[in-house]
């Protein structure tokens, strides 16, 4: 037989809290209905003080206001006034110890000193909950938050990894001026190893090739040729800069491209390569495949 669990996703784990008495109805286990009512209480809180704790932000030397609020709760019924009352409580704790706080790590990182405003926060939820007429439609409100978040992470991971981007710069401001490197309009830069006689991939096409990628510093985070093994790829699929370049090269090239941060991960991290990094490529173009 299943155990019963508090909440579905939590982990079995068996915890029972005490209360100091306060607020604990007497137990009264006259017949069969009344044991099952008490097993079954019991049994439900298996998991509880985690998810208390861990995903309510509840502090168990406050347990007792736990125990009254959940008397009051349980013993609301279906008064609908209450219900909804309780159902704001439980929806401004999310907001407040869930919501506001991924957010925060989602625009700010690691840094704890900064925070959205939970005032204008409170302002458009309840606006939009209420269905009052607001400073933005929900579209527009969708759109500017989407476009928002996008600013102030990039200009946090700008704080943050200025100097990568720095770094960068200075790097490809000197590339450009050794012999054998083109300078594209778009601001990648080539120089080729080994010139190709065959076809130029569209930017659609399924390519075979090898390749080494470095950072500015010399740091390698990825290589075919180290695995020993081709990779697959379509052009179009792989950042902006690297695209560029296999659709210029002819099969049987070998080049090596370097790639500023806006035609990378720009403000993104991935793996070894932090925000605003610059790249290297050699890439070796063996095969159109389709």
């Amino acid at each position: 037989m299943k155990k019963l669990m508090f909440v579905a996703a939590m982990a079995i784990s068996a915890a029972a809290f005490t209360s100091c008495g306060n607020g604990t109805p007497k137990a009264d286990l006259k017949n069969d209905i009344d044991t099952v009512s008490y097993a079954l209480g019991m049994a439900q809180t298996q998991g509880l003080k985690e998810y208390l704790v861990g995903s309510l932000g509840v502090d168990t030397a406050y347990i007792d206001d736990f125990i009254k609020g959940m008397n009051e709760g349980a013993n609301a019924g279906e008064d609908k006034k209450k219900v909804a009352y309780y159902a704001g409580i439980q929806i401004g704790q999310q907001i407040s110890n869930q919501m506001v706080k991924a957010i925060n790590r989602q625009l700010f990182g690691e840094d704890s000193t900064q925070t959205i405003s939970l005032k204008n926060f409170m302002a458009g939820f309840i606006t939009a909950t209420t269905n009052k007429t607001g400073l933005m439609t929900m579209e527009q409100a969708q759109e500017t938050a989407n476009n928002k978040m996008q600013e102030i992470k990039k200009a946090q991971a700008e704080k943050q990894f200025g100097a990568n981007k720095k770094a960068g710069e200075d790097f490809l401001a000197a590339n450009a001026k050794k012999d054998g490197v083109k300078t594209l309009p778009s601001g990648l830069q080539y120089k080729v190893i080994k010139e190709g006689t065959g076809a130029i991939p569209a930017d659609t096409s399924l390519v075979k090739i090898h390749y080494e990628g470095k950072l500015v510093d010399g740091t390698v985070f990825d290589s075919s040729l180290q695995r020993g093994e081709p990779a697959e790829m379509y052009a179009n699929r792989v950042i902006k800069g690297f695209t560029e370049a296999l659709t210029r090269m002819p099969v049987g090239s070998e080049w090596e491209v370097y790639i500023p941060q806006e035609l990378a991960y720009g403000e993104r991290e991935a793996g070894q390569i932090k925000p605003f990094s610059a790249l290297i490529f050699k890439i070796q173009l063996l095969e159109i495949k389709k």
